[in-house]
């Protein structure tokens, strides 16, 4: 029988493929790569891969800079390069399959499928950590030729993005993100399961039957959706693989986060919050922005859940628009001073 899920991925991939993106798979050691979707000049109709034995796939660096003003208009260095950052219960294009169309026009858009999720992204690696995703999503950039982006992280890709942003200054040029904390300590952790009623952040995120499934649509999102358990079934098939090394993935982000402090960002930081959140509800993300300190806002939208970018795509979209505009209006003109 047809799995209606993977069935709907030809039609999602014929839209990244219309919005100018193609799969591109990069090396980035023997036993460790990456899948990415970019920009269709680093690839042609087919996709790619690109290795870090072979010199001449490597690509000049791109960057939002003074030069860019100097080149051609269609020329696709001269737009900012935008990288999105998915969250633990999908890949990539489906996590933002709403929200990569409205961006193309104005940004190189990237996005990665971190390490085992996708079939593609893959490592020998005992290393389960966000760090290690981090440097992973870092290296494939610079193959592709990335020198400064602004990322985009959601759920489990924000806290990559956060420590992209910690360890890699000059790579990220500012953060947008949504449902998410800068590290999952072990007190965050408690709190949250034991709000939800969870006795593990395993048995939430990673289900094995209908019955868990639905309870995680139920929590992360606002409204009441009604799916047939076809759908359902077909889904925990479809997208919850690599089981084995995802639990491993949901361990290591505690275990490398058990004494965690809140770094100073040298970046502007977007919190793009579903009002309703209930996994990482609105309270932790005021919070969070007093941490962060006056460089990180805070944008709530109404009537959202945790997947917001999902239920409210518009309303989501309209917020990621208005702040990378900000930033790059403000670049040009400290750049024109």
């Amino acid at each position: 029988m047809v799995n209606l899920i993977e069935a709907q991925k030809p039609l999602l991939t014929g839209m990244m493929r219309l919005a100018g993106l193609r799969p591109i798979d990069v090396e980035l050691e023997p036993g460790t790569t990456m899948h990415f979707w970019a920009p269709k000049h680093h690839a042609g109709k087919k996709g790619t891969t690109i290795s870090p034995f072979d010199p001449s796939a490597t690509k000049k660096p791109s960057s939002s800079s003074s030069s860019r003003r100097r080149r051609r208009p269609n020329n696709p260095e001269s737009k900012p390069n935008v990288v999105l950052i998915h969250g633990f219960a999908a890949e990539g294009n489906v996590t933002f399959q709403f929200n990569f169309g409205v961006l193309v026009s104005r940004y190189n858009v990237y996005i990665p499928d971190l390490l085992f999720f996708g079939k593609h992204s893959t490592t020998d690696s005992a290393d389960r950590s966000p760090e290690f995703q981090a440097r992973c999503v870092a290296a494939a950039l610079a193959r592709l030729g990335v020198a400064r982006c602004d990322v985009v992280g959601f759920s489990y890709g924000g806290m990559v993005a956060f420590k992209l942003a910690e360890t890699r200054p000059e790579l990220v040029r500012s953060l947008a993100v949504s449902g998410s904390v800068v590290a999952m300590t072990d007190a965050v952790n408690r709190e949250t399961m034991a709000r939800l009623g969870s006795g593990s952040s395993a048995e939430l995120l990673m289900p094995e039957t209908l019955q868990g499934l639905k309870a995680l649509f139920s929590v992360s999102m606002y409204r009441k959706m009604w799916f047939p358990n076809r759908m359902y079934k077909d889904y925990l098939k479809a997208m919850f693989t690599n089981r084995k090394e995802r639990l491993e993935l949901l361990q290591g982000l505690l275990d490398s986060n058990m004494d965690a402090k809140i770094p100073t960002f040298q970046q502007k930081i977007m919190l793009i919050w579903g009002e309703e959140d209930k996994l990482f509800d609105i309270d932790l993300a005021r919070k969070m922005k007093e941490q962060l300190g006056e460089k990180c806002y805070l944008q709530g939208i109404p009537k959202a859940g945790h997947l917001l970018h999902l239920e409210r795509p518009c309303a989501y979209n309209r917020q990621l628009g208005r702040f990378l505009a900000h930033v790059n209006s403000q670049e040009e003109q400290e750049e024109a001073n």
